[in-house]
């Protein structure tokens, strides 16, 4: 048992105090994205399989317990730090749901220290994954399923954790392969992989190295014919292919210049040589604005890789999320602070048809034709849901429940451009119970100032 580090400071003195004080009471958080990004008009739920590996195996082993010594906690919050392990439920919306802003992705009910502590990690990964899946669910949009997508951000990524998650997310949501081959090894993944300039660079003539590139490589061969002249490099392979009869299992690679009108060019010359069936690939900077343009083009592309913009998902890096307390030892609580104002209780998402949702208490009844979206997925600190589910199979079951949400998206919220995201309704009982609590909360502010 480790990971219990892996918070902020005051996460560890909160946690510290409750436990000095004997707060042992349920407490439940909500973790939701509080308002999209301008660019969004909807999120895809990812990072939640990676909060309930973590909060399953989480605690403090012996180094970490040092550490903590050496911050100046004493010797029972050491003990009691030292025990502690995640013993509360975990109600979550499946990875892969298409979600909104306000909706909860997932809730914490566990004895306060613990549900405290958690909070920087969950936050962490459930923002991070679902940004990137965001960003990719965006270009499979502007595919419109006519040019397939190979995810290539690896390099460029921030870090190595973060070019998991971008292979993961961008799988999750239609993306054909990725360049990342132990994302693919992990995952179930098609690994997919072409050729550097500097491999063209390595040898005497283009021709030289097309040829020995694919005597050496076994399967599929793509050329990559812009290192000089993309025209001439498109007819360096067309020489190669035709010499190794490599027609049904060759593709050429254009990384550079006006990508629509050489795939153009580059697709007369192929036909023009009897090559049919040798696809077109393309890369390069692109992102879902570029992808749209192509396929709005008519460029006969067949295949795209998208790397650096995906992979720090460039124009929306981060997301406005929040982990906040709504209940505690049976209490309704909630926040009212301007711009921040939050809602009490533990709640459930209802959704209708459409995608039409309704945030709801987590025990009100459902509205007629509305099915939950959150699920039971951890109880007493083990899995409900997927115990034992290999990382392919956990991923294969989110990439079904995002292509049934993806279909019933509405116009405005599937937008690249000035999208407009569905607002969820809030039930009237979550609002009678909003009412009731913000009520009380003003009551006491004002009794506190007037010092009654």
């Amino acid at each position: 048992m480790s990971g219990g580090l892996l918070t902020d400071l005051y996460e560890l003195n909160m946690a510290s105090s409750y436990l000095r004080r004997g707060m042992r009471a349920t407490a439940t958080f909500s973790l939701f994205v509080r308002r999209l990004p301008p660019v969004r008009g909807f999120l895809v739920a990812a990072g939640i399989d990676r909060c309930l590996t973590w909060l399953e195996q989480v605690g403090f082993d012996e180094r970490d317990i040092d550490h903590l010594a050496r911050l100046g906690y004493d010797d029972a919050t050491l003990a009691a730090f030292a025990a502690l392990r995640f013993t509360g439920d975990v109600w979550a919306v499946p990875e892969g749901r298409i979600v909104f802003a306000g909706e909860p992705l997932l809730e914490v009910s566990a004895p306060i220290a613990e549900a405290q502590l958690v909070e920087t990690f969950l936050l962490n990964q459930a923002t991070f994954h679902t940004t990137l899946a965001s960003k990719a669910a965006r270009c499979r949009l502007a595919a419109a399923g006519r040019i397939e997508l190979v995810e290539f951000g690896f390099r460029r990524t921030q870090g190595v954790e973060a070019a998991m998650a971008a292979a993961r997310g961008a799988a999750m949501v239609g993306f054909a392969a990725t360049s990342n081959v132990e994302a693919a090894r992990r995952f179930g993944l098609q690994a997919s992989g072409t050729m550097a300039h500097s491999y063209i660079e390595a040898f005497p003539t283009e021709l030289d190295a097309f040829r020995a590139y694919a005597a050496d490589l076994p399967g599929p061969v793509t050329f990559l014919v812009d290192t000089y002249d993309t025209l001439a490099g498109t007819a360096h392979a067309i020489e190669v292919i035709g010499e190794l009869g490599l027609t049904e299992r060759a593709a050429l690679r254009l990384d550079s210049g006006d990508l629509a009108s050489l795939a153009r060019t580059v697709r007369q010359m192929l036909d023009g040589a009897g090559m049919p069936g040798v696809r077109i690939f393309v890369s390069g900077g692109l992102d879902e604005y570029a992808i749209a343009q192509l396929v709005a083009d008519g460029a006969p592309v067949d295949a795209a890789g998208i790397g650096t913009r995906l992979g720090v998902s460039a124009d929306a890096p981060y997301l406005d999320s929040a982990y906040k307390l709504v209940a505690y030892d049976g209490r309704p609580v909630m926040k009212l602070s301007a711009g921040k104002a939050t809602l009490p209780g533990a709640k459930q998402v209802f959704r209708g048809p459409g995608l039409s949702d309704t945030v709801g208490l987590r025990d009100e009844p459902p509205p007629p034709g509305t099915h939950p979206l959150l699920v039971h997925m951890l109880a007493g600190g083990r899995r409900r849901v997927g115990a034992g589910a290999s990382p392919g199979a956990v991923l294969a079951e989110a990439a079904a429940r995002f292509d049934a949400d993806l279909a019933e998206l509405p116009g405005p919220a599937r937008a690249l451009r000035d999208p407009v995201s569905p607002t969820p309704r809030i039930s009237d009982a979550l609002e009678t119970l909003a009412e009731t609590v913000r009520a009380q909360v003003q009551d006491q502010a004002r009794t506190h100032a007037h010092g009654q």
